[in-house]
């Protein structure tokens, strides 16, 4: 807008008016976001962190089955925001996606919360013994948990972009302040991972699975109260067009049919619109800037080509820059299929070892969860406070380093952290030799706390990897396509725990003797786990080599936009455009 105090990116609010700069957005907006953001992590992680102890003490599942149930879900939570995306993109907008499908969200936490107090809603044990679910019960528990799932599914995408959007790229101040939200947004989402792994569970635990999910499930329901109390300071991006996603395929399509025809020496002879064009209206979409890869593509943008209305270069760019993220998304799901650990067989291996502290007070297992956190939330400030300044002198990035950059320093750390897993299962296994243990029960006479570092470096390595994945994949998608680029990481992490459940059903397949004994039992003090951790070590390090091939050739955003001065700058995200790792 040319008003002085509107915003200058063109939002507005929930009825399609300009929003003054000075009334909406930035952190004030943020604080009723985060705080949502801080209950649905608890949530999520007070379901997920114990969710396979559940299923095997309660359900009476075998430990394959439980491992593949968490991880098919967690999958399934992590996958259906790309479904959630293309709806806010394309139709709702983020704000009404988000509110439907949070009431869908806090429905399946209550229908769930039925499912572990109602007496006939769970199986019966008389004498020590429990008979199995009844199928009846197992659809109820499951319903409840892919409802969660679906819910899920439209706020994941929506949220934190809609966070993001709170932020004017346009004013110079706002866009140093927004260097700073995806660190503190994760830092508030594991804030309340942390109350999940360290109260949700012991509650779950000692007083009861009813208490355990129905205090988030209140909480939840508070949040959604405080996030609609923001809606007159929230700021809405206004869509340019009906659905964005359509130049990924019509790119591709009108580059095929001028594939026979040469390319223009210069980009310059491209069809583009001048940069006016994109600011249409108080439209604030931005231009961006033709790039040496993938050229092929190029060929959609020849004018009086094959078709009558070539694609701009900035149409064929935002496909390029979209292709360029699918590799590296490629490339960091072997990383995800590490942390899907934390949540099954890092539990599993816990509920093995002395988890006692003192006479009277027992560590839950998937309580260990909560040095993830904890290291995180500690990690999180130094990063931002200090390793962020002390390499933005150096190299001269607002961010300090790129973003390829971070993620490539937090898969080396996890890498760090799996050798750490496996260096103590053979530790656990020589003990479980020494001691002459067989039982599935026996408690191995090894403190639980020594798989405290694989946790605390799994937590330091998401500072880096975890919430550079989300700031990638937002910052880097086209301008329309924001929440749909979020679900590149909300994705990953999906396909990840539908990988590491894939490679446990495998591996337990392939290793299963006729006694019923393989790599990952039900009784894992007769298993070997070792050689699985082991898998996994080699898996991931080995990842690292196309990781390196895909960042070095990854080219980052070149955007210009016009800035409330009335001259033309090229976008701040271009300090970024090295292709380094």
């Amino acid at each position: 807008m040319e008003n002085k105090g509107y915003t200058e990116d063109g939002t507005v609010d929930l009825r399609g008016r300009p929003v003054l700069a000075s009334n909406t957005g930035k952190w004030k907006a943020c604080a009723f976001l985060v705080g949502y953001e801080a209950f649905e992590r608890m949530a999520f992680y007070g379901i997920a962190s114990n969710l396979v102890n559940y299923l095997t003490t309660q359900l009476h599942e075998d430990t394959v089955s439980s491992v593949r149930n968490v991880n098919n879900w967690s999958g399934s939570v992590w996958i259906t925001p790309i479904l959630g995306a293309y709806v806010a993109d394309t139709y709702l907008g983020r704000y009404w996606t988000f509110t439907v499908s949070s009431l869908i969200y806090v429905t399946g936490m209550i229908l769930l919360t039925m499912a572990v107090s109602l007496k006939f809603m769970k199986p019966t044990c008389e004498n020590g013994v429990c008979s199995k679910a009844s199928q009846s019960q197992i659809a109820f528990f499951y319903s409840s948990l892919y409802i969660i799932a679906i819910g899920a599914g439209g706020t994941k995408p929506n949220i934190s972009t809609f966070g993001a959007d709170q932020f004017d790229d346009y004013n110079p101040n706002e866009k140093r302040l927004k260097v700073s939200f995806f660190n503190w947004w994760m830092f508030s989402a594991f804030t309340g991972a942390l109350c999940a792994t360290i109260g949700l569970v012991y509650i779950q635990e000692n007083m009861g699975w009813a208490m355990g999910y129905g205090i988030p499930t209140v909480g939840l329901a508070l949040s959604l109260s405080i996030f609609y109390l923001g809606t007159p300071m929230y700021r809405h991006k206004v869509r340019t067009t009906k659905s964005p996603t359509t130049n990924l395929i019509r790119v591709p399509l009108v580059a095929f049919k001028n594939r026979r025809l040469q390319l223009p020496n210069s980009p310059t002879e491209l069809h583009e619109f001048e940069l006016q064009y994109y600011n249409y209206n108080g439209s604030r979409r931005r231009q961006v800037h033709h790039t040496p890869i993938f050229r092929c593509l190029d060929k959609a943008a020849i004018k009086n080509g094959n078709v009558s209305s070539p694609c701009t270069v900035t149409q064929v760019e935002e496909s390029k820059l979209v292709l360029g993220m699918f590799l590296i998304w490629l490339v960091t799901l072997i990383p995800c299929t590490i942390w899907a650990q934390i949540n099954t067989l890092f539990v599993k291996q816990g509920t093995t070892l002395d988890r006692s502290l003192g006479p009277n007070f027992q560590i839950p297992a998937a309580s260990l969860g909560s040095f993830v956190t904890l290291s995180m939330l500690l990690s999180v400030p130094m990063y931002d406070r200090w390793f962020v300044p002390f390499m933005r002198k150096r190299t001269g990035n607002p961010r300090g380093i790129t973003l390829l950059q971070r993620l490539g320093i937090g898969f080396a750390i996890q890498i760090i952290a799996i050798a750490i897993a496996y260096a103590v299962e053979l530790r656990r296994m020589h003990v479980i030799k020494g001691q002459g243990i067989i039982g599935p029960k026996e408690i191995v006479p090894m403190s639980i706390l020594w798989l405290l570092p694989q946790y605390v470096l799994l937590g330091i390595a998401d500072v880096f990897n975890a919430i550079g994945m989300l700031e990638f994949f937002y910052d880097q998608s086209p301008e329309e396509m924001q929440s749909l680029g979020t679900t590149f990481f909300t994705s990953g992490i999906g396909v990840g725990n539908f990988l590491n459940s894939l490679l446990v059903t495998m591996v337990d397949k392939l290793t299963r003797q006729p006694g019923g004994k393989s790599w990952i039992g039900d009784n894992l003090n007769d298993s070997h786990l070792d050689y699985y951790y082991g898998f996994l070590l080699v898996l991931s390090t080995f990842n690292l080599v196309p990781f390196l091939w895909a960042s070095g050739r990854f080219i980052y955003k070149n955007e210009s936009m016009k800035m409330n001065d009335g001259c033309i700058h090229p976008e701040a995200k271009t300090l970024d455009t090295l292709p380094q790792v």
